[in-house]
Parts: C-alpha cells; sequence; structure tokens
C-alpha cells in the first residue's frame, strides 16, 4: 500500500500544501513548529476517518477558517489507484469518501488502508492509564478483523447505554433490575468474544513483539506483555451481578472488557518503572514493528509506516537497525519526520532504498 499524492487545505497549521510521492521513503524536515508532524497526522486521518494527536475534527480546522479538507490517492499491491476524501466544515458533519463514494459507517473504511503511526506521543502506553493500551490493542485488531471490531462496537454502545442507565437510576432515586438487565443480556456473549479474541491476538502478537525487541537490543534484556482480564476466571453475568451495588454507587460499569488493560515488563517487571528511557523507547518502537508484522501477515500487504520524530533520545546505533530493518522487511512506504536533517541522512544511508526529503 503506498500514498502517491497528499492535498491540504486548512488543516492545522497548514493553509494549503500539495505533495506527490514516488521514493520507498518520505522525509518531512525541519524545526519544531513547522507542521511536520501535521502532514503525517493528515496521512493518518486519511486512512483511519480520525487525527492521531487529536481525535476532535473540528479542533483540526486552521485558525480562522471555518472547514478542512484532505484528499490522498493511494496505490495498492495491484497498482489500482483509490481517491480518499476526508472533509468538514464547522456546524456540519465529517465526510468521508473512497472514490467519490461516502461512507455509511466509518467502520467500513478501517483497515482498507492500513497504517502504523510511532510518536513520541506513544509513551502514554507506558505512563498513562489502561485506556491508552487498549486502544492500542483495539486499534491493529480493528484494522485486521472486521468482526472484532463490529462486536467491540456494539458492545461499547452497549455500555454507555447501560451507563446512562444507571445515571438515570441515581439521579431519580429509583431502580428497575429487568431495565438493567436488558442490556446485560446481550453484553454478555459479546463480552466474551472480546475476550477470546484478545486472548488469541496476545498470543500472536508477543513473540513477534519479543523478536523485535531482542533485535533492537541485541538479546540483552526479556520482555513481555501480559494481558490482564477478570473474564479469565469468571463468567461475565456473574461478574455483572456481583458488581451490581458498586455500579449503581460510582453510576458506571465497573467490570468488562473496557476496563481490561496489558501489563508491559521487563525482566518480570513493569517498565513503567524499572526500565531505562532508552529501554521504554526500544521497548515502544518494537511494540509498532511487530503491530506492524502483525497486520502485513493478517492483510497480506504492508502498512504505511509514519516515524514521527523517532530518532530522537535513540543511539545511533539503533537508528541504523531501525532503517536496515526497514529495508530488510520490505517495508512498503515510510514517511518519517525529523529536526535534524544530517541525522536523517546518517540514517537514510544506512539503506539502499531511494527516499525524498521535503524541508519545511
Amino acid at each position: 500500500m503506498k500514498l502517491t499524492r497528499l492535498t491540504l487545505t486548512n488543516y492545522k497549521n497548514i493553509d494549503a500544501a500539495s505533495y506527490t510521492f514516488d521514493a520507498a521513503i518520505v522525509c518531512f524536515i525541519g524545526k519544531n513548529g513547522v507542521g511536520k508532524s501535521n502532514l503525517l497526522d493528515a496521512i493518518y486521518h486519511l486512512c483511519f476517518g480520525k487525527g492521531y494527536f487529536n481525535p476532535s475534527a473540528a479542533q483540526n480546522i486552521r485558525f480562522g477558517e471555518d472547514f478542512f479538507l484532505l484528499e490522498g490517492t493511494f496505490q495498492g499491491t495491484d497498482a489500482a489507484e483509490e481517491k480518499v476524501v476526508c472533509s468538514l466544515k464547522k456546524g456540519h458533519k465529517k465526510t468521508l469518501k473512497r472514490n467519490g463514494k461516502v461512507y455509511a459507517k466509518l467502520a467500513d473504511h478501517i483497515g482498507r488502508f492500513p497504517l502504523v503511526m510511532i510518536s513520541p506521543t506513544d509513551r502514554d502506553l507506558i505512563v498513562e492509564g489502561s485506556s491508552t493500551r487498549r486502544k492500542f490493542m483495539d486499534g491493529i485488531m480493528g484494522q485486521t478483523d472486521s468482526a472484532y471490531l463490529t462486536a467491540l462496537l456494539q458492545y461499547n454502545k452497549l455500555i454507555a447505554q447501560r451507563n446512562a442507565l444507571l445515571k438515570y437510576f441515581a439521579a431519580n432515586r429509583t431502580f428497575e433490575k429487568e431495565s438493567l438487565e436488558i442490556y446485560d443480556e446481550p453484553l454478555v456473549p459479546l463480552a466474551h468474544e472480546i475476550h477470546e479474541k484478545r486472548k488469541g491476538f496476545i498470543a500472536d502478537f508477543v513473540p513477534i513483539f519479543q523478536r523485535h525487541y531482542e533485535s533492537i537490543s541485541s538479546g540483552t534484556e526479556q520482555v513481555t506483555l501480559d494481558y490482564i482480564s477478570p473474564l479469565e476466571t469468571g463468567n461475565f453475568g456473574e461478574l455483572l451481578a456481583a458488581t451490581l451495588h458498586k455500579d449503581r454507587v460510582l453510576q458506571y460499569t465497573s467490570v468488562g472488557p473496557h476496563k481490561e488493560d496489558l501489563d508491559f515488563l521487563i525482566h518480570d517487571h513493569p517498565i513503567k518503572k524499572f526500565g531505562s528511557q532508552g529501554q521504554q523507547k526500544t521497548f515502544l518502537i518494537a511494540l509498532k514493528l511487530a503491530q506492524f508484522d502483525f497486520i502485513k501477515q493478517k492483510l497480506g500487504v504492508p502498512p504505511i509506516m509514519l516515524f514521527d520524530d523517532v530518532f530522537d533520545k535513540l543511539d545511533q546505533e539503533r537508528v541504523a537497525f531501525i532503517m536496515q530493518l526497514v529495508e530488510r522487511e520490505h517495508f512498503g512506504q515510510l514517511f518519517l519526520s525529523d529536526t535534524h536533517q544530517e541525522r536523517t541522512l546518517n540514517a537514510l544511508k544506512t539503506t539502499q532504498l531511494d527516499y525524498t526529503i521535503f524541508e519545511l
């Protein structure tokens, strides 16, 4: 999968810009604040229908304007071109089109243009709460398993409705167990379907991740991911019954797939507390490279890769290894941003791939 043309209008700090891409590696070089990350975010936006850094579409409109427009031309492995257009005008609903046709459901677009993003904000996966790690897991699975994405969306919708009912009960000092069971009954099979698919994903994903981490770190450290879920030892229906009083007090559903977590471990200890800055960055890059491999294996096409300021805080040896990996693993197309042109050129010289540099 490749992006051959990108056009932006009133997107973040960019008033109007158009780029044509034909190289395997595309580099955006410039000082902080010139819009390098915004260009990568625009590519992500076209592939997912929302931004990576700010999912609120209205906040991506350039200051002082009332709309944004993104246009991208993609080329698949069969050389066929597809055009994606994403636009939003203030006060209107966001529109996402593929080859001139508006999507009825955004979910139908997910996975059609696979992409992996690596960014400094990925550190949130380590330092922030469980929702960021679930989002990472769901983002991979959603691109490769449409049945999982459908089940997850249905589950989240029912949980939101159940939570609204719990809030209604509290506000009106009333309670009707039968009304709550209307949501509990369909939630149970969905929760177990999501749980089983997540277990299967982790079993497949962890060895790929460990292989990448071992390669980048020269095999000196042991890392793993542990999937934390109460459904390992209990039925979801029973868990809902056991936490009913707690849910009524909290006014939200306190147990289920929407509360599960992944433990990031180095030598069987949380990397958040026991990993150095370099180890944490290597951990995150290995996660994203494993994401690339997993999606490539499942879909049969290499995702587009976005590297946003990835080389910062990595020693030259690890930078060189990552670039050699880019070449060896036959990445379909790589976009990267950096503030230091010399550092980028040194990294590019370690590969035989063609590249283009845009100075911003």
